[in-house]
């Protein structure tokens, strides 16, 4: 029986929590299918473009790794897919708390769809989407989080950003930071 299964999230960035992630699955199911979402209840810095982009060729090469953007319920697009699992990183205790409960509601709506959490590597423990954004933002290094094409798209959005003052979610940040180091001169 050929099992696939489907890794959902916004990656926003991708990073290598994801793909420690996605390639564990990889070697537990015959497939997985890297889900990027299209439209989460957050702001994004990235567009649903750029992100599949970047997911695909983080897992280049990968035979059983495939990428695709979706809509909708996770469960909807799992059976879209023909995906009987659905793959879920858990890095804290806090994340087991959302994804049992996200779990359960899935089950709800599609019981032939299980869900399989797989606890992140120690290394990655304190890698998140958000803290990477951030480290960005500021001109920080991330490569050791990222592949390097990440690290490229972020220092150029944040660059892009800088240049324009204009982005939904991080332009008072980088304004104010631009206000900060002019005042100190």
């Amino acid at each position: 029986m050929h099992v696939r299964a489907m890794y959902p999230g916004s990656f926003d960035p991708i990073h290598n929590g994801h793909i420690d992630i996605a390639m564990r699955a990889a070697r537990i199911f015959d497939e997985v299918v890297v889900g990027v979402f299209e439209t989460p209840k957050k702001r994004l810095l990235f567009t649903i473009e750029e992100r599949v982009e970047m997911a695909r060729k983080a897992f280049e090469g990968v035979e059983n790794v495939k990428v695709a953007q979706f809509s909708g319920f996770t469960v909807d697009f799992a059976k879209e897919v023909g995906a009987i699992v659905v793959v879920r990183g858990l890095r804290v205790f806090s994340d087991f708390e959302a994804e049992f409960r996200m779990g359960l509601a899935n089950k709800k709506l599609a019981p032939e769809i299980e869900t399989v959490s797989i606890m992140t590597d120690e290394k990655h423990v304190y890698i998140s989407s958000s803290t990477i954004r951030e480290i960005a933002e500021y001109g920080g290094d991330v490569s050791s989080m990222t592949p390097p094409h990440v690290a490229e798209a972020l220092a150029r959005r944040f660059a892009e950003l800088r240049a324009s003052h204009n982005s939904p979610g991080y332009s008072y940040s980088i304004r104010r930071r631009d206000r900060l180091s002019s005042a100190r001169l």
